[in-house]
């Protein structure tokens, strides 16, 4: 359903009444959800948004965003959850295995097949013909995709695990998952306490997959190619049993490595290991997850969606276990040593507001092997995402038109060549000296030629002038080129475009009830992104954005916003991203300061 991209219809934040009303569709359609669980995936003070969108066969879809991530998307009245929310709540749906080469076939838009659908020995969950799923990773309780029973678990076995199993909604990687932050998956270990199991498991890995990666990002390092869970020939399964007997002698040694570490946390009381678990997750998500531009940051958004995915495969991350017994205490404590600073922005919500990151605490921190690759990829993601805007450096420039051809043949250029203001200049000057044109008597004057007639009088005038100031020549030379432009953003090569570039233009138009809406038009000429520009304007001002198309074109959008907030989008384009005020259009209709509303 999004392997394709979809088309962003309008983009609103939800009322309190309405949040209400979602939490009790979600518990109805959700009856796992406890009441505190509830609480925290519909929070009553944090940001949440509804965005309706078409998806690229015109279905109309509704998704509901929780700090800036997709944790529920609805079609037609009926509630799903996405990978982020059961990422959090990994147990909220019946889980089905598969192996992690088949991911990407599932990303591509292809339903999940019987054959690839791992069987345990405690056997399958029991589901009935419609019944709403997860399906994960072999070796990671968390969920890489939702689908849709397409017959019951006894049909299932009936058919000899064969034929279409479940019908895919939505995956790790696809579209919907780039609209959020494009996490990776945490490692959750699974629910599997039987040695036997677990060896049964490796053993149906073996013989079905030899090539299997367990990295963070399930398609980073997998080659799948015209994969098939049918029977792979010998020789792929003699090199697969190789290179797993390859890495389980290398796990045997780093586990004879480790023994001792081993020994030493068996010695700890168990609530000494779960504070020792607290502070390792809370380092790491500091260091590896929060970025200055974060801040500030809800204290239940750190440990939900920062300090839980820090914590490492088979362990489970559970503060009342811990002295502290309370996440806020055990903040406190933090803010005593100096590392952060929270503060009560919003009654009854607390959020970290400032982080030292040159404390040794932080700096001195070692992330845990597991994590260095899947954060080190995280952290270029996140910078990748979050550079400073730059705006473009913008030269306008001229092409030689078929009546100025005449004129600038002499200095070897033709039809189509491209100039710049400079470049023009030098040529005139060039063409007169040349020419012998600058007049004797007044050097402020040019003689005009039977060229310089053609080019650039127009008939009424080429009985009347004879002479043209400089800076009239120059004027009527470079108004007679075709008008181009070049637009060179930071680390990229320069774009060409004919024409003037469009101004950034601000409107301020009448709605019904007398309501008025500001409209922004033509950021993407500039590199701006129109929907994050209408989620940072709705945040500042707290009224509702919506983008919607632009009229008269194909593939360009507008930002519509409720009132007249042509003070703030000046600040935001003029001063935060540095614009040049001539490429920006309809300021001057900003609300006169002091008039009361």
């Amino acid at each position: 359903m999004f392997s394709r991209a979809f088309r962003v219809r309008s983009n609103t934040a939800i009322k309190g009444s309405d949040r209400r009303k979602l939490r009790t569709d979600v518990a109805a359609a959700f009856p796992n959800f406890s009441a505190e669980q509830l609480t925290e995936f519909i929070p009553n003070k944090e940001e949440l948004n509804v965005i309706k969108i078409y998806s690229h066969k015109g279905e109309a879809i509704t998704l509901y965003m929780n700090n800036k991530n997709p944790i529920l998307f609805e079609i037609e009245k009926a509630l799903y959850p996405t990978v982020y929310a059961l990422w959090v709540y990994p147990d909220l749906l019946p889980v089905f295995s598969t192996w992690p080469p088949v991911l990407q076939k599932l990303a591509g838009g292809a339903d999940l097949m019987l054959p690839g659908v791992a069987v345990p020995s405690s056997g399958l969950p029991q589901v009935e013909r419609g019944t709403l799923c997860a399906v994960t990773l072999l070796g990671n309780r968390a969920p890489v995709a939702v689908a849709v029973a397409t017959m019951s678990t006894a049909e299932m076995l009936a058919a000899g695990m064969k034929g279409k199993g479940f019908a895919v909604l939505h995956t790790y990687t696809d579209h919907l998952w780039e609209y959020g932050d494009k996490s990776y998956p945490p490692i959750l270990a699974p629910l599997v306490t039987d040695p036997a199991e677990m060896e049964t498991a490796e053993e149906e890995m073996e013989r079905k997959e030899p090539v299997i990666s367990f990295s963070t990002d399930p398609l980073q390092h997998v080659d799948v190619g015209d994969l098939s869970l049918k029977e792979q020939d010998s020789c792929a399964v003699q090199s697969g049993k190789e290179e797993l007997g390859e890495n389980r002698a290398a796990e045997g040694t780093v586990d004879a490595n480790t023994e001792v570490q081993q020994e030493a946390e068996d010695s700890r009381t168990p609530q000494e290991q779960m504070d020792a678990l607290l502070s390792q997750c809370f380092f790491h998500a500091l260091k590896c997850k929060v970025k200055k531009s974060d801040l500030p940051l809800l204290t239940s958004t750190f440990l939900r969606s920062h300090m839980f995915s820090c914590c490492p495969a088979g362990q489970q991350l559970d503060i009342k276990k811990s002295s502290y017994k309370k996440f806020s205490k055990f903040l406190q404590c933090m803010q005593h040593q100096k590392i952060l600073q929270v503060k009560e922005l919003n009654k009854g919500v607390e959020s970290i507001v400032e982080v030292d990151w040159k404390h040794p605490d932080i700096k001195t921190f070692a992330v845990p092997e597991g994590f260095s690759s899947a954060s080190a990829a995280q952290d270029n993601k996140n910078e990748d995402r979050e550079q400073v805007y730059h705006a473009p450096e913008i030269i306008p420039l001229y092409g030689v038109s078929t009546k100025m051809i005449p004129l600038f043949q002499e200095s070897g250029h033709r039809k189509g060549s491209i100039l710049s203001s400079s470049e023009v200049r030098n040529i005139i000057v060039n063409y007169v000296k040349t020419n012998e044109l600058v007049d004797e008597t007044n050097k402020n004057f040019v003689k005009v030629n039977a060229v310089l007639c053609d080019c650039l009088l127009e008939k009424s005038e080429q009985d009347e002038i004879s002479n043209l100031k400089w800076d009239d020549l120059f004027s009527r030379c470079l108004d007679r080129l075709q008008p181009l432009h070049q637009v060179t953003f930071v680390g990229q090569e320069p774009i060409v475009r004919k024409g003037n570039i469009e101004p950034i233009d601000i409107t301020v138009a009448q709605r019904s009830s007398n309501k008025k809406v500001t409209i922004i038009k033509n950021l993407e000429l500039y590199g701006l992104d129109p929907q994050c520009v209408a989620n940072t304007l709705q945040q500042k001002v707290q009224a509702s954005a919506t983008i919607t198309p632009l009229p008269g074109t194909k593939d360009r959008v507008q930002v519509q916003i409720q009132g007249n907030q042509i003070h703030h989008l000046a600040k935001m384009l003029l001063e935060e991203y540095q614009l040049p005020r001539r490429h920006v259009q309809g300021l001057e209709k900003a609300p006169k300061l002091g008039r009361k509303k």
